[in-house]
């Protein structure tokens, strides 16, 4: 198998664990085999399973999601949605389950995109299940499986593809970064307004309001004392 990307042949698990950007291997699925695997499998394990796999270069890596990450993509969505609504219907919006294919053999599945409609076909919801399109914003929510070169060569692909914007939101960190290029990026605390830019001109959330309803985060546990060494009896 040689590497869409690099060029490179990939002769082991672990050159193809590198490639996708160090993830576990449990997330990457071998049927069908590296590298020979379609659009056509991603939507059929979704509707067998119900499990989410992206297409990276032709394998199957699964995305994880959880209760954390489905929150915050559904409260980022309704509050495009709501300022979309109030601006005139700007876009269409998909959820944590929409997939995109930015290039050959390339599914990539945002937390949440929103395309313009000037730029979606008919101005209307593709029929398509896995659409040929690259969305103006994509959204990803970290989760703790994903690792910062998964994350690099993501944003790398957005960009590649033409997305205009990209939000990475860490609710471990609870802050967002904003790019406008793989080299261009803000990252935004709790003091600061998550805003829309020139892609949503006026759209603005408080980073602290956005995450205020995820749970503190549990202190660490306290290592446990050494219990001191008994002494050795005396011999008698």
């Amino acid at each position: 198998m040689v590497s869409a990307r690099t060029g490179e042949v990939i002769e082991s698990i672990g050159d193809l664990l590198a490639e996708l950007g160090g993830v576990s291997p449990d997330r990457v699925r071998l049927r069908p085999a590296a590298g020979r695997a379609t659009v056509a499998d991603v939507v059929r394990l979704h509707r067998k399973s119900r499990r989410l796999f992206e297409l990276v270069d032709g394998t199957l890596v699964e995305k994880p999601m959880g209760a954390k990450e489905s929150f915050l993509a559904m409260r980022l969505g309704k509050l495009i949605s709501n300022y979309s609504d109030a601006h005139g219907d700007l876009g269409m919006l998909l959820g944590p389950d929409g997939m995109v294919r930015l290039m050959e053999k390339l599914v990539r599945i945002p937390d949440v995109s929103f395309t313009l409609w000037s730029r979606v076909p008919g101005r209307t919801v593709p029929a398509e299940a896995v659409p040929d399109l690259a969305p103006d914003l994509a959204v990803e929510v970290l989760s703790e499986s994903n690792t910062p070169a998964e994350m690099e060569r993501k944003l790398k692909e957005y960009f590649l593809s033409e997305v205009q914007l990209v939000w990475f939101v860490d609710p471990k960190n609870r802050t967002v970064t904003a790019y406008t290029s793989p080299d261009d990026a803000t990252t935004l605390s709790a003091k600061d307004t998550l805003t829309g830019g020139g892609l949503l001109p006026g759209f603005a959330v408080k980073v602290a309001d956005l995450f205020a309803q995820l749970p503190a985060d549990a202190p660490a546990p306290k290592a446990a004392k050494p219990k001191p060494a008994k002494k050795p009896k005396k011999r008698t």
